[in-house]
């Protein structure tokens, strides 16, 4: 598991920004989609199907992954889609607990808990 300092994650966030947007936006595109996709699911069963804007909806959702995939490589967890809410391992006090931020929020990561609290347990930095 990569550890980031305070700094390493307040650095990385601009870039990291914006792949949690695109997750976010994804998210929520596929999200819409949840109706239709079931529809053409029941009848593909029954030997038809075909799922209005199909190919929009796997272009989606290669895009939600490979974002996602990139966080992960980087180190990065990413806890809600929606929200656009991630999480950088580090270090307080000899223990490992997560710096925690969410699309909307600042520039810096302002918000810290411990790695079983969760985002209710959030504390200030």
């Amino acid at each position: 598991m990569k550890l980031f300092s305070l700094e390493e994650a307040n650095s990385l966030l601009p870039e990291v920004r914006r792949m949690v947007s695109a997750i976010s936006r994804a998210h929520a595109l596929v999200a819409s989609f949840q109706d239709a996709s079931r529809v053409a699911a029941e009848r593909a069963e029954r030997g038809g199907g075909h799922m209005p804007e199909g190919a929009k909806y796997v272009k989606t959702l290669l895009t939600l992954v490979e974002r996602a995939q990139e966080l992960e490589a980087l180190g990065i967890q990413i806890k809600d889609y929606g929200r656009g809410l991630i999480d950088f391992p580090s270090l307080r006090d000899g223990r490992v607990v997560l710096l925690c931020w969410q699309l909307g929020e600042g520039d810096q990561i302002e918000w810290w808990h411990e790695t079983e609290a969760g985002f209710a347990g959030r504390q200030p930095i």
